[in-house]
């Protein structure tokens, strides 16, 4: 008698167990994965790669040095601009400058002559004129010294005048074109010495090297990615929310990131999917409103997800306000 109550026992144990693991388990949160927004760096010129300087799987700091192509090219092509930058801008000076000092130096010594002879010839002209008044010399006399003086004032006048222009220097035309020569000169060298820069690549900020693409000696094509970064403010969770639930998250809520091996994180929900993802052919009725899903994708804060790796499953949790 004992042994069949236990018995009857036992069964109605063994059959509520099997009822209670028959229930439906109410869902609690989302499951999702990480996702990386990778930085790919490229060179916009194409060259041989001449040096690597990182290794796939290395973390590296803002500005380190990523890699280096070939840029023998350029850098003549730089130092030829240079020159020409050199000469135009030399062109320039000196005719804004003007005549150079000897030559200076010669016009004024002969406007000085000139002047000298100008008062020679004054004083003649004085004492023929007081002879002329006596009757002591005749009218040709006096009119041959007069014609000298004012031919000497004449050539003072112009020496002054010449002077005046060797001073100023080149003419506004002609500087204004030198100018522009100069500008232009100028924009070659510029551009050259981006093409330099150009052929050397550094990180454009903190990052895990998550690949490299190429290898030293192989040709690089412009705009092709040598490197592939990821920083850690580029690692984000992506989930997927039934309808029932996807109308109670909005951007800006806080979530609980639960990863294997990880403790729990938090994470701040910035995109939410206009329309449903991953959805068998349904029709969308009451019925089959259930079986939607919405993407969901959430960012950490600071350098939370510096140690995580995308493709890691992930479950979420909405932590309450």
């Amino acid at each position: 008698m004992k042994n069949s109550f236990l018995a009857r026992l036992a069964l109605l144990l063994l059959g509520a167990l099997t009822l209670a693991g028959c229930k439906p388990r109410v869902a609690t949160g989302w499951q999702g994965y990480l996702e990386g927004e990778f930085v790919h760096v490229a060179s916009p010129l194409a060259g041989r790669l001449e040096r690597l300087a990182v290794q796939k799987g290395t973390r590296i700091e803002s500005g380190a040095p990523l890699f280096a192509l070939e840029s023998a090219s350029e850098l003549a092509a730089q130092r030829e601009a240079a020159d020409r930058l050199g000469s135009a801008r030399a062109r320039l000076a000196d005719l804004r400058k003007g005549s150079r000092p000897t030559e200076l130096a010669a016009l004024e010594a002969r406007l000085e002559q000139a002047r000298v002879a100008a008062e020679l010839s004054q004083r003649d002209l004085a004492r023929l004129e007081d002879l002329f008044k006596t009757g002591a010399t005749t009218a040709s006399d006096l009119d041959r010294v007069r014609l000298n003086h004012e031919r000497n004032r004449s050539v003072i006048d112009e020496l002054t005048a010449q002077l005046a222009t060797a001073q100023l220097g080149g003419r506004a035309d002609a500087i204004a074109a030198a100018e522009a020569e100069a500008a232009a000169a100028a924009a070659a060298k510029e551009r050259t010495d981006w093409a330099v820069a150009q052929k050397a690549q550094a990180a454009p900020r903190t990052a895990l090297v998550y690949d490299t693409l190429f290898r030293e000696g192989e040709y690089v094509t412009a705009g092709t990615p040598v490197v592939s970064l990821l920083p850690p403010e580029h690692l984000k969770v992506r989930f997927f929310v039934p309808e029932a639930d996807f109308a109670g998250i909005k951007a800006g809520d806080r979530i609980r990131v639960t990863i294997t091996g990880q403790p729990p994180l938090e994470a701040r929900v910035n995109y939410l999917s206009p329309r449903p993802e991953y959805t068998p052919p349904i029709l969308y009725n009451r019925d089959n409103r259930a079986k939607l899903v919405f993407l969901v994708e959430a960012v950490f804060d600071g350098q939370q997800a510096r140690d995580l790796h995308p493709g890691q499953p992930v479950d979420v949790e909405r932590i309450s306000p």
